[in-house]
């Protein structure tokens, strides 16, 4: 830096309206001034800008007095605050540090819930650089306002104990009535490709061999099984098994009934209509039956269906099936296969499941996330929704309202 140049921070605040940047930055660009760092946030139509520029022509003084008048003229307030050499390179030589995305979902936002990320942040020793909501603006009429609420977190540094860290977050969660993702800020994050999900109880709002196994008459029998291969106190391969052999006899044209009234869980169908507008392969890695996964693959347009095929002879269930099963370790097996189809990095991939047989493919995606899962699975896995629908998870991906709304 020569001897005469300056470093020196200006802040802006005031009534935003068109041309204040303009004006400002145009000051700047007459007097050959480089800019080292600008920033700028509007938060109900007012204006914080902050520019970070160094006089390269010693004509700092100059500078100040132009921006001062203008200020005036546009009815901003501003002020100056010079940076030493030292001040400038011991920024510059945070930057190199660790850098992750917090995200916050709920159905509402409350100043607990923020206050209680922002505690915890502190504590392990990290800064929080910005913070923006991903969706809509809160109307006053509690009665008119989106069922769901989300802000994310830019932070920077290392965690002084990361475990701990995700633990405090899942207390909070529990505490407060929200979700919260802790992701690595990397491209990888910034460009997911490929999206895998279970079916039952992720896509669809019930377990499809429950169902099936109700018209069958031997309900409470299945939902038991069911329940404690779910929970992971059951080998899933045995669960499975065992509840097939009880469907044995009934009568596949019920298949298409139930197929015709699945509930499909909320916000299934603005998510999918997101990630295929946006070009994600989208998969299905089921524990539950081919016939139901077509069923949705030819709803949504879905790439890939793996999932159980139940044997049919003479237009009855045999209780036996047909192939592999599809279970915890099958599903990471195919996720891995797909993504190499697909010539996806493993980082770049999204698995959602609610079940213990899901873990295994949540544990090995760039972002695994537990859906409304067991205890369980939301203990072990890194990121989870609890608090509102499926499309929960396009706020964890970074997108925001503001266009999602206007491209979807």
């Amino acid at each position: 830096m020569a001897q005469n140049d300056e470093i020196i921070l200006i802040t802006i605040n005031g009534t935003d309206r068109p041309g204040v940047t303009a004006a400002l930055t145009e000051i700047l660009a007459r007097n050959n001034a480089a800019i080292l760092d600008i920033g700028q946030a509007d938060i109900h139509n007012h204006l914080s800008l902050g520019i970070l520029f160094q006089s390269t022509e010693g004509n700092s003084g100059n500078i100040l007095k132009e921006l001062l008048f203008k200020s005036y003229e546009l009815d901003v307030n501003i002020r100056f605050n010079p940076i030493s050499e030292k001040e400038y390179n011991e920024w510059v030589g945070l930057q190199g540090k660790n850098r992750y995305i917090i995200t916050i979902l709920g159905r509402k936002l409350t100043a607990k819930q923020i206050a209680g990320v922002s505690r915890v942040v502190a504590e392990q020793g990290m800064n929080i650089d910005d913070i923006k909501r991903l969706t809509g603006r809160i109307p006053l009429d509690e009665n008119a306002r989106t069922p769901k609420a989300s802000v994310e977190f830019s932070v920077r540094g290392t965690p002084r104990d990361k475990e701990r860290m995700k633990a405090e977050f899942m207390k909070l969660s529990t505490e407060l009535e929200m979700d919260i993702s802790f992701q690595e800020d990397s491209m990888y994050r910034r460009m997911r490709r490929l999206i895998c999900f279970d079916m039952d109880s992720t896509l669809i709002k019930t377990e499809v061999i429950d169902e099936l196994a109700m018209r069958a008459g031997v309900g409470d029998e299945v939902k038991a099984i069911t329940e404690a291969a779910m929970r992971g106190e059951i080998d899933f391969r045995e669960s499975f098994t065992r509840r097939c052999a009880l469907l044995k006899g009934l009568d596949v044209s019920v298949m298409r009934d139930i197929a015709e009234n699945l509930p499909i869980t909320e916000g299934v169908d603005r998510l999918m209509r997101v990630l295929k507008k946006v070009g994600f392969k989208i998969a299905i890695l089921s524990g539950g039956f081919t016939y139901f996964g077509n069923y949705l693959k030819q709803r949504y347009g879905i790439d890939y269906v793996y999932a159980n095929e139940l044997e049919v002879e003479n237009g009855k269930l045999t209780g036996r099936y047909v192939g592999d099963i599809v279970d915890g370790k099958r599903k990471a097996e195919l996720l891995r296969l797909i993504a190499q189809v697909e010539n996806v990095d493993i980082r770049q991939t999204v698995a959602v499941g609610d079940g213990a047989n899901d873990l295994p493919m949540i544990s090995i995606a760039g972002l695994g996330i537990a859906f409304h899962a067991k205890p369980k699975v939301k203990a072990t896995a890194n990121q989870s929704i609890s608090t509102i629908g499926l499309d929960g998870i396009l706020y964890f991906l970074g997108y925001k309202d503001s266009y999602l709304n206007e491209q979807i």
